[in-house]
C-alpha cells in the first residue's frame, strides 16, 4: 500500500505533506504509517515506517528531524541532523536538506514557510500549546531567521474538529480567563458540556501572529478512522495504544 500525502496548494513548491496512516508498517491498533516511538509500537516498526516519510520527503533518516513533544510554547532553531530530540513542540530552519516534522493525533500538526526568505517550520499545537504561545513563538523563531510575519505562509493539517471535541466547564474557564473574546470558540453540548473548535482557534492564533496566509485542511482526524490516528476515539474504543501521524516539510 502507497504512502497517502495531504499537500496544501499555498505551500507549494516547497516538499511537504501531512501524511495520513496509509502505507506503513505497523498492525493492530497502530495499522498502517504510526511513526511515534512514545508509543507501544515496536520499535523497529516505527523506524521503518519513518524511514519510508524521509524517502517520500528526499531526505536521509537522519535528517528527518523531531522533537520531544510536551505541549509547551518552545519553539527550537536547527541548522543540522540533532544528535537527540530537544523537549519543544516546534523546530525551525533555514538550512536546505533538513525535513521539519512533527506528530498528531488529534492535535494540530502546523506547517510554515516564508519561501521569498527560505524559512520553514512545524509546530504540534494541542490546545495547551496554542493557548500557551507555540504558534506566536513559530512565528518568532522564524523571524529570527530572516522570515517576515507577512511572507508567512502557515496550514494546519488534519486535527480534530469542533463537532468531535466534547470538553468541560473548567477547560472553558481556562480560555475566558486568557481572553473573553475566546467564547467564541466554544458551542454548547449535552448538559455542562461543551464543544471546542481547536482548528479555529489555531487560525485565530496565526492570524494575531501576523501570518500573511493561514488555513486549515478540513480533515477531522476522529470522524475518519480509516485514514487518520485519533487519540480521543482511541479512549473512547478503551484501545490499549493509537498510532501518531507525522507531519513535514523541507526546504
Amino acid at each position: 500500500m502507497t504512502l497517502e500525502i495531504l499537500t496544501s496548494d499555498s505551500l507549494a513548491p516547497l516538499r511537504h505533506g501531512f501524511f495520513t496512516r496509509a502505507g506503513g508498517a505497523s498492525s493492530g491498533v497502530f495499522a498502517g504509517l504510526n511513526c511515534g516511538h512514545g508509543s507501544s509500537d515496536q520499535r523497529e516498526i516505527v523506524s521503518i515506517n519513518r524511514r519510508r516519510v524521509a524517502e517520500a520527503m528526499g531526505v536521509p533518516p537522519d535528517h528527518l528531524l523531531g522533537v520531544h513533544q510536551i505541549h509547551s510554547a518552545t519553539a527550537i532553531k536547527v541548522d543540522a541532523p540533532l544528535p537527540e530530540r530537544p523537549r519543544a513542540d516546534a523546530l525551525v530552519t533555514a538550512t536546505p536538506g533538513l525535513a521539519l516534522s512533527v506528530l498528531a493525533a488529534d492535535c494540530q500538526p502546523v506547517l510554515f514557510a516564508d519561501p521569498k526568505a527560505g524559512v520553514i517550520g512545524a509546530a504540534h499545537a494541542g490546545w495547551r500549546g496554542a493557548l500557551d504561545g507555540v504558534l506566536q513563538s513559530t512565528v518568532d523563531a522564524m523571524v529570527d531567521l530572516g522570515a517576515t510575519p507577512e511572507g508567512i505562509t502557515a496550514v494546519i493539517g488534519p486535527c480534530i474538529s469542533q463537532r468531535a471535541y466534547e470538553v468541560g466547564p473548567e477547560f472553558f474557564e481556562d480560555f475566558i480567563a486568557e481572553d473573553q473574546a475566546f467564547a467564541r470558540y466554544f458551542a454548547n453540548g449535552e448538559g455542562d458540556r461543551m464543544l471546542f473548535d481547536l482548528p479555529g482557534f489555531g487560525l485565530n492564533r496565526l492570524r494575531a501572529a501576523g501570518v500573511g496566509h493561514a488555513e486549515w485542511t478540513h480533515h477531522c482526524t476522529y470522524s475518519d478512522p480509516a485514514r487518520f490516528y485519533s487519540y480521543r476515539r482511541s479512549t473512547h474504543g478503551k484501545e490499549a495504544d493509537y498510532g501518531r501521524l507525522i507531519s513535514a516539510i523541507t526546504l
